[in-house]
């Protein structure tokens, strides 16, 4: 049952997506794109900036290769083989963004009232890779955190982590004017319904047998 229900989140989302998608498509510059990316922008404070750098750090080059590729190699020597391929499935989830980007094509942010912070953006706007890449791949990361880690404080400490950057990255990309409200909203979309298909099937592949670990685990 449980498996079903993650199947059916992903198609939910995917479909979400991908009526953005067409929307973008069909206006690549939306008025209320502009009007959220300013007001966005006007809480500008050099912590929050310095911030909001940090949260999307992590998926530039180098690092965005480095620690994933960490990440799956860790799971590997731990003694989960499985898991660590079902990790390798998330990372590919990039890929379907890098496919997307070069069918919309759309222009980044720019214009009047537009502040573009500098960094090396190689390709279009649509979708945001940042956030689909945390969302999809560390999502099932901290998936695998949840019901693998034994232990309240050393479970939730990744997860809670991990959960702030997916929930932060969106507004990070736009804060820093790389990314349109679209760019981000179909990015979380795409990167749910792929994170779900994974969990989906992985509970499939356990027959939902396993239990979610307890609270009062320890």
């Amino acid at each position: 049952r449980r498996s079903r229900t993650f199947l059916r989140v992903a198609t939910v989302a995917f479909t979400a997506f991908f009526t953005l998608l067409l929307v973008v498509r069909r206006n690549p510059r939306m008025e209320r794109d502009v009007v959220a990316t300013i007001r966005v922008q006007q809480l500008r404070h050099p912590l929050l900036t310095v911030s909001m750098r940090i949260v999307s750090w992590f998926g530039f080059r180098p690092q965005s290769l480095a620690l994933p590729l960490t990440a799956v190699a860790g799971t590997w020597l731990a003694g989960f083989r499985r898991e660590a391929r079902y990790l390798v499935f998330a990372w590919l989830g990039s890929l379907v963004s890098y496919t997307t980007k070069g069918f919309v094509r759309r222009p980044r942010p720019s214009g009047e009232g537009i502040i573009v912070q500098l960094a090396n953006l190689r390709d279009s706007s649509f979708p945001s890779g940042h956030t689909l890449h945390y969302t999809a791949f560390w999502g099932f990361f901290a998936y695998l955190c949840f019901t693998e880690i034994r232990g309240r404080w050393l479970r939730w400490l990744p997860v809670s982590g991990i959960g702030s950057l997916i929930g932060l990255v969106g507004p990070s990309r736009i804060y820093l004017g790389h990314h349109w409200l679209t760019d981000v909203l179909a990015s979380y979309c795409l990167g749910i319904s792929y994170l779900a298909t994974l969990i989906g099937l992985h509970r499939r592949h356990l027959g939902d047998h396993t239990p979610w670990r307890s609270e009062t685990d320890s």
